[in-house]
């Protein structure tokens, strides 16, 4: 026999096993809650622990409803949805997910899940989501080994009534770098908790545009602190491009009168200079 003909009579084997009764029924349950819903979220569990799972599942009660199965199970509902819009919802399922079955808005469902998320201790090989900046000031800890070991991550320390102090702020990881074993150790001696654990947004679906929304994670004190830089350039940009309106009409007005008076100016000097010429001739 063959390796081809051996390949061909174990693929038929294979598909000769009868699937499971429970599998079924959880592809079908799968497929209909997809079907009614408004909105399909996928998100990682990886790093959950199980007792924020609950946490998290008891607090979305009535806003959402959560379902964990094996990526198999969750593309065979897609397919049995037989709806194409769903097809590249497939590509984002990877084997530590959790589907989401909400009427809630895509985002609104994807920032409750940002909000839930807590902070955590780094480890080492994690990256580092934000510049992790140690600012100057007392610590509990005790001199010894702790000196060098907040040394080695360019720390400046002295002892200050039996206690280590930290002298000057310092950047001991940015933003996107991997942390490193020693970093991630100083950090947890500091209580620095820089991660966040809980359910991560990775895609969704919503069956009233038939769209599907990848990288939905939603940061709301980001997104607000870009809001109010926005809205402190506005004003400017809009008096800048001439775009009158209630807040900018007086500054409009204002500027064209110093630029009135700015061209006021260069003529009259223009006009004297050959009068002036005159006179010295």
């Amino acid at each position: 026999m063959t390796k081809a003909e051996m390949e061909t009579k174990l693929a038929n084997k294979t598909r000769e096993k009868e699937i499971p009764e429970y599998k079924i029924k959880l592809v079908q349950e799968l497929a209909n809650m997809i079907k009614k819903s408004k909105t399909v979220l996928i998100a990682s569990t990886r790093g959950l622990p199980s007792s924020q799972f609950h946490e998290i599942k008891k607090n979305l009660r009535g806003k959402a409803d959560i379902k964990v199965a094996k990526k198999s199970a969750v593309i065979r509902a897609i397919e049995a949805t037989k709806n194409p819009a769903l097809n590249d919802l497939k590509d984002q399922i990877t084997a530590d997910v959790a589907l989401f079955f909400s009427n809630l808005d895509a985002f609104e469902l994807s920032g409750l899940l940002s909000e839930s998320q807590s902070a955590t201790k780094a480890r080492a090989g994690d990256i580092a989501p934000e510049d992790i900046r140690v600012e100057p000031g007392p610590t509990d800890l005790v001199p010894g080994p702790a000196i060098s070991e907040l040394s080695g991550v360019g720390l400046k320390v002295s002892v200050e009534g039996g206690k280590l102090a930290i002298k000057l702020p310092h950047t001991i990881v940015k933003q996107g770098e991997i942390i490193k074993e020693n970093v991630a150790s100083v950090m947890t001696k500091l209580g620095i908790t820089p991660m966040k654990v809980g359910f991560e947004p990775v895609a969704a679906y919503d069956s009233n545009s038939k769209k599907i929304y990848v990288g939905i994670k939603i940061d709301k004190k980001s997104a607000l602190e870009e809001l109010r830089v926005s809205i402190s350039k506005a004003l400017g940009f809009a008096v800048n491009i001439v775009y009158p309106s209630k807040e900018s009409l007086s500054f409009i007005l204002a500027k064209a009168a110093r630029e009135e008076k700015a061209i006021e100016n260069i003529l009259n000097k223009s006009q004297s200079a050959p009068q002036s010429a005159e006179s010295n001739s």
